[in-house]
């Protein structure tokens, strides 16, 4: 069974099934995260969902790259979680299955390329504090001893 985070699913609403990929990216004791700017804006791990056709590994780099302009490398899945939300860009109740990877970021090849998304560089402390979902909190929380 994949644990839970966030709201219990509503009994009125048809939910689509979305998985996805998301990663931790630490270097040199920091935590390379992504801010969204809409619909809400929010720092979020780099990730998204997987295109038809695509593996995981495949979607973690090509998301990563389109949210933060970087090369990533060694990615290792470390678990993962389901929630169960509102995604308003796609008028579209979800459930997210959400892959969590940890990855070394290699290099910066420029901006992020997806509209609304800025690269930043924060402490795991306030990655706990202000990443945007509880599961990523949860993930980065471990990964870093902070619990």
């Amino acid at each position: 069974m994949i644990r839970r985070f966030g709201e219990a699913p509503r009994a009125d609403v048809r939910y689509t099934r979305r998985p996805g990929v998301y990663a931790i990216l630490p270097r040199g004791g920091r935590l390379l995260v992504t801010h969204q700017s809409e619909p809400i804006p929010e720092l979020q791990l780099p990730g998204g969902g997987i295109d038809p056709g695509e593996g995981p590994i495949q979607a973690l780099h090509r998301e990563v790259f389109e949210e933060t302009g970087w090369k990533i490398g060694a990615a290792r899945r470390l678990g993962a979680f389901r929630r169960f939300t509102y995604m308003p860009e796609y008028d579209l109740w979800a459930e997210k299955l959400c892959m969590i990877y940890v990855a070394r970021p290699v290099r910066s090849l420029g901006p992020p390329s997806e509209d609304g998304h800025r690269a930043v560089w924060t402490w795991p402390n306030v990655a706990v504090r202000e990443l945007g979902n509880s599961g990523d909190r949860h993930f980065v929380s471990q990964l870093w001893g902070l619990v």
